[in-house]
């Protein structure tokens, strides 16, 4: 069954400073061919930009990231995000998670975690960060004793990395933030967004396909 993790082979993790940015960044990751979008709710305005999102592209499919409290999960949804994806996962914050009508992805650092997600259900997870918890290596030791299990691995991912996470069988997409760098978006290069993202996209879409066939 297609679950969130299958939409795309990568899942831009994007941080909004300037409200006024939000629109044009998703209609940039859309024109890329990226269809989904994972705003982080780190930034005073982050909610502004979500609400921009939902309401001015709704074809894009909209996720709020960094989530850390039940109340912000609330809000998040109330203001148009479909799924939510958090860094962490106390047992208070996934089963409220779990509780909403939404996909979510908590975030997953350890076999320990992961298997405190599995016992309520849930087989999809964040992996994250994805370098310093032990990279691609971490997933492929793992994917034997736990094979239910998927990861979307974000924290660290670049293009040049993306493939050897996306050769395992048990990660059928990357989270990154290098589609919309703070650079692009402070001087409002949209074009440079979609270039990335179209990059990101065909480099994905080859490293699945060498999985698919069993290619290294």
């Amino acid at each position: 069954m297609s679950t969130l993790l299958d939409l795309s082979p990568i899942i831009p993790v994007v941080t909004i400073e300037d409200p006024a940015h939000a629109v044009p960044v998703a209609r940039a990751l859309l024109a890329g061919g990226i269809g989904i979008i994972e705003l982080t709710l780190r930034t005073e305005r982050s909610f502004e930009s979500l609400n921009a999102i939902a309401t001015e592209v709704p074809e894009i499919r909209l996720g709020a990231g960094s989530v850390l409290t039940p109340h912000q999960a609330d809000i998040a949804i109330e203001l148009g995000a479909r799924f939510l994806v958090s860094p962490g996962a106390t047992v208070r914050l996934l089963d409220h998670l779990l509780a909403l009508d939404v996909p979510v992805l908590p975030g997953v650092a350890t076999v320990s975690e992961a298997l405190t997600a599995a016992e309520r259900g849930l087989t999809d997870l964040k992996f994250f960060p994805a370098g310093p918890a032990g990279g691609s290596a971490y997933l492929a030791a793992i994917a034997a004793p736990v094979p239910q299990l998927r990861f979307c691995p974000t924290g660290g991912i670049t293009v040049d990395t993306m493939g050897d996470y996306l050769a395992l069988p048990n990660v059928p997409c990357v989270g990154g933030s290098w589609l919309t760098p703070a650079s692009a978006l402070a001087a409002a290069d949209w074009q440079r967004v979609t270039a990335l993202s179209a990059a990101a996209l065909a480099a994905g879409r080859a490293s699945r396909t060498r999985q698919a066939h069993g290619g290294p």
